[in-house]
C-alpha cells in the first residue's frame, strides 16, 4: 500500500482499520472517534457491522465450555483490572486464601483461578466460604511449625515432629 492510500484510509476511516483492543480487521471509526469492531468477543463490538455473534457474548474472555458444576456453589462478583464486572460461580470447598488472593475452582471449566481480594465486590460473602486452618481461639503455629508443616505437606513425607504438629493443627 502506498503513502497516499495510507493517508486516504487514515483520514476517511477506511475499512482497513484494525481494532485497537482485539486487532481484528474491518473495524470502523465513528464520527465521534469511537471504534466499532466486527469481532463479537471484543468490547467495541457492533452488531451492525455484520459480525456473526451477538452483543450478549461481547466483552468476555472467560471460557464458556466445560461441564464442571459446583456441589456447593458460591457466587463471586469481581471487577477486573480493566474495570469490567465479572461474575464467577466457584466451588465453596475449593476456596483458599493465598496472601491477598482467593483461589478456587470455577465453572464451567473447573479450572483454578486467583482473584485479588481488593477487587472482589462481595468479599465478606466469599470469605464466609473459606475453611479455617485453625480452630476458633487457637493460636497460629509458630514459624518453625509452619516450616515443618509446609515441607512435609509439599513433599508428601512424614516425621514424628510433623505428626505431633499435625495433631495440633489438623486442618493445615
Amino acid at each position: 500500500m502506498g503513502l497516499l492510500d495510507f493517508l486516504k484510509n487514515r483520514l476517511s476511516g477506511g475499512n482497513n482499520l484494525q481494532c485497537p483492543v482485539c486487532r481484528a480487521a474491518g473495524a470502523q471509526r465513528t464520527g465521534e472517534g469511537k471504534i466499532r469492531c466486527p469481532n463479537p468477543s471484543c468490547p467495541n463490538f457492533d452488531a451492525s457491522l455484520g459480525g456473526r455473534g451477538t452483543l450478549g457474548s461481547a466483552g468476555t474472555t472467560v471460557p464458556t465450555k466445560g461441564s464442571f458444576k459446583p456441589v456447593q456453589p458460591i457466587i463471586i462478583r469481581y471487577r477486573n483490572f480493566a474495570g469490567q464486572d465479572r461474575t464467577f460461580v466457584a466451588e465453596k470447598d475449593s476456596l483458599v486464601r493465598k496472601r491477598n488472593h482467593l483461589v478456587g475452582r470455577v465453572e464451567p471449566t473447573g479450572g483454578k483461578i486467583a482473584l485479588s481480594r481488593d477487587r472482589i465486590q462481595n468479599l465478606e460473602e466469599a470469605e464466609s466460604g473459606l475453611k479455617s486452618r485453625i480452630a476458633p481461639g487457637q493460636e497460629w503455629p509458630t514459624g518453625r511449625e509452619r516450616r515443618v508443616l509446609g515441607y512435609h505437606m509439599k513433599h508428601g513425607t512424614s516425621s514424628p515432629l510433623f505428626e505431633k504438629i499435625r495433631a495440633k493443627y489438623p486442618n493445615w
